[in-house]
């Protein structure tokens, strides 16, 4: 999707092919997806069986459960073990009020990546961050997208102007949305199409006459759910929540203290792949090496993929009674100019304890958004004031530099007059 925006924006920069607007460029939409399954076929074996196999562990492929404490039984064959790992992962989460939607063929981003043509109309219902990357891409494919949002606003908890920002993005890419607008019946025609009928009242609304929104296709991407099911838990003493995940500790123990679970099967940790290998590690350190490794010690930054891309990390709507904020607004900054992304609503936002340089959060909308945010996390983590951060030598013309901004703020701030 990012080479096709490139191609169609080319003669903003002097490269002409075809027509002088952009409007020439088509997509290969089969082409597009085996391209992207070829890479996907190219990543996956470092997740493979063979890799575990080859690090020297036993591989048994089934259904496991728990009978007991210290018992796993796989295809009939029961295996003894001294520490054990839940690593079940979850899915996409399927609303159960949405009448109708178990009687339609319906997405999520466990099937969408099978598709072999492109649909001319696609709805998506949520506007996370699977929706809205997924919504801007196929936007740029040439679907009519149109984006289904309970709430008012995008992209969760995130910064407001951040959201907006990424909203605002999507629609110059044709992206249109229902915002406060709840689903309640879905059905499909005898021509295949996919009718979806709401309240735009939104979440507890009470309209009579509810809207109506046609689709060729329909992606849910309304949040994650964990895989807890018929796993034999309670023979092994662990605690679960069927919406929640596992119950853990801070050690990533579950109430049985020989089991620990990891990713989205467990309980309260974001569900991110990044959170799931960072665990992956903390497990292996607790359980096999005695190690004392907290979830408490982790600063989680999460990214959304559109493009600009949003970044954060740390609190991200801060009461501005406990912070000083400081930023930097991307648009008058040289490289984003030179990049022709000066338009795109990008910043920089850094959120300091009050009277500190104590960094307890920050946003980044801007193209390389989720790089430029690995900068403010380390210093988090490493307990690096926003001042230090300001002093630190950054290239030049570099988006990065409104990192260095930003900290600049919290200095200018506190100068003394002679």
């Amino acid at each position: 999707a990012k080479a096709a925006r490139e191609a169609r924006r080319a003669h903003e920069f002097g490269v002409v092919f075809g027509t002088r607007d952009g409007g020439h460029v088509q997509v290969d939409f089969p082409k597009v997806m085996a391209r992207m399954r070829a890479l996907r076929a190219k990543i996956a074996p470092a997740d493979a069986h063979t890799a575990t196999v080859a690090a020297g562990a036993d591989v048994y492929q089934g259904r496991a459960r728990f009978v007991g404490a210290h018992e796993i039984e796989v295809n009939g064959r029961r295996l003894r073990f001294k520490k054990a790992v839940i690593a079940t992962g979850g899915r996409a989460s399927i609303p159960s009020h949405i009448k109708g939607l178990d009687s339609v063929p319906y997405l999520t981003n466990n099937n969408l990546f099978n598709l072999e043509a492109l649909p001319e109309r696609l709805t998506v219902l949520g506007a996370g961050a699977v929706g809205l990357e997924m919504a801007q891409a196929f936007a740029t494919f040439g679907s009519k997208v149109t984006v289904v949002c309970r709430s008012n606003r995008v992209c969760g908890r995130n910064d407001p102007d951040a959201a907006a920002a990424i909203k605002a993005a999507l629609e110059r890419d044709g992206v249109t949305f229902r915002m406060g607008w709840s689903t309640r019946e879905v059905a499909q025609r005898d021509d295949d199409t996919i009718v979806l009928r709401g309240d735009p009242g939104g979440e507890g609304g009470t309209a009579t006459e509810l809207d109506e929104l046609e689709c060729d296709a329909l992606l849910v991407a309304t949040g994650r759910v964990p895989n807890v099911g018929d796993l034999g838990l309670e023979a092994a003493g662990v605690e679960y929540d069927t919406a929640a995940g596992v119950k853990i500790d801070e050690l990533l123990r579950t109430t049985n203290p020989d089991v620990f679970a990891v990713g989205d099967c467990a309980a309260g940790v974001p569900r991110f792949t990044h959170v799931a290998g960072e665990m992956a590690k903390m497990a292996v350190e607790n359980a096999v090496f005695g190690g004392e490794w907290s979830l408490k010690s982790l600063v989680v930054p999460s990214s959304v993929y559109t493009e600009p891309e949003l970044a954060s990390v740390g609190v991200t709507e801060p009461d501005a009674a406990e912070v000083d904020t400081y930023g930097c607004d991307l648009s008058g900054m040289d490289r984003p100019i030179l990049d022709g992304d000066d338009d795109d609503g990008g910043f920089v936002r850094v959120h300091c304890a009050k009277g500190s340089d104590t960094i307890v959060g920050a946003t980044i909308v801007a193209p390389r958004a989720c790089e430029m945010i690995n900068e403010l996390t380390l210093a988090m983590h490493a307990g690096v004031g926003l001042g230090v951060v300001a002093r630190v030598v950054h290239p030049y013309p570099t988006a990065g530099e409104g990192v260095m901004q930003a900290g600049l703020g919290y200095i200018r701030a506190n100068w003394k007059r002679l």
